[in-house]
């Protein structure tokens, strides 16, 4: 009887150590709740830190140092407004059991945002469709709710806390260069957390434009990439060239091309439309049409600005 070829799957391992790391250097209000969600969990952690020095410093740098402090094998971090479903943990533990090769996986926030102001409910909710759209091997990773193995962290540097001081792309920066040595990150919405962050509008259009959107094209610019992960698909890139496309008709006065822009952009963006009504019926659907064009013209707007200034960069080297 002939040999049966060998399996080219790695072999299963053991369950690994959680180390948990809350980054909480600027002293947050919803911290309670979301160590109360940690420890109430089917899975609890190896080793929890909360890390709170030093003081007003950013999350790349809380997290790097907050690590440094723990021994187990797979490094959990968890941004301080989110509460973790129950599962959270014992889904990353069991993706990391079954996969030896698997450097790092992250999920996603619930549709069921902690905030009930619309700017927040569409902010989170756009965040939730985004990730549970993605699910699979990712170019990319999030710290809001991730996890990656130790010895690929440490052999990666950590976060880039000199770059990124404050909140930023760090965690995307940091997804980058695991990939770039040929490391696997997987995408898991139903590893999940309810984000109880309170954003507004100037929150929300300063967060687009300041801390990810010209950041992020920066980052992209520098590392010559064509990424299509999560916003950067072909089908979010089409849907903001119609919200330019409407600010543009709506500026010319021309009613027809205006109405064509708009309803270009329900088409493309039809499955995040339909989860703004069905959690939020008719006042949330109207906002979020609102205030998806101004995230999206935000986003647009950061582009020109970070090719300037990746342009002044090359050549002030």
């Amino acid at each position: 009887m002939p040999a049966s070829p060998p399996d080219p799957r790695p072999p299963r391992g053991s369950a690994p150590t959680l180390a948990v790391v809350v980054p909480a250097t600027d002293d947050p209000p919803t911290l309670e709740r979301c160590l109360a969600a940690l420890q109430a969990g089917d899975r609890r952690p190896d080793e929890l830190v909360v890390q709170r020095e030093p003081g007003r410093s950013g999350p790349a740098a809380a997290r790097n140092l907050g690590g440094e402090g723990t021994t187990a094998e797979v490094l959990v971090f968890v941004d301080s407004d989110v509460e973790v479903d129950g599962d959270a943990l014992a889904r990353i533990a069991r993706h990391f059991e079954e996969d030896p090769g698997l450097t790092a996986v992250f999920g996603a926030y619930d549709d069921d945002p902690g905030d009930p102001g619309r700017a927040s409910r569409y902010r989170n909710l756009l965040h939730h469709h985004v990730h549970a759209g993605a699910a699979g091997e990712a170019e990319t990773f999030w710290a809001g709710l991730g996890a990656v193995r130790r010895e690929a962290f440490e052999a990666a540097g950590g976060f880039d806390a000199d770059r990124y001081p404050q909140a930023s792309v760090e965690d995307i920066e940091l997804g980058m260069r695991l990939r770039r040595n040929g490391r696997r990150i997987l995408l898991d919405p139903r590893i999940r957390g309810r984000h109880l962050k309170r954003w507004t509008l100037a929150s929300m259009v300063g967060t687009d434009f300041a801390r990810r959107g010209i950041p992020w094209a920066r980052l992209l610019l520098r590392e010559r990439s064509s990424s299509t992960a999560l916003n950067l698909g072909w089908r979010r890139r089409s849907s903001a060239a119609t919200s330019v496309a409407l600010l543009a008709a709506l500026l010319a006065r021309r009613p027809r091309a205006a109405a064509a822009a708009l309803l270009a952009n329900l088409f493309l963006d039809r499955d995040l439309y339909s989860l703004l009504a069905r959690r939020g019926g008719p006042p949330l659907l109207v906002a979020g049409i609102g205030l998806h064009q101004l995230h999206q013209l935000t986003a647009a707007a950061s582009v020109p600005v970070a090719v300037a200034l990746h342009v002044a960069e090359g050549a002030q080297q």
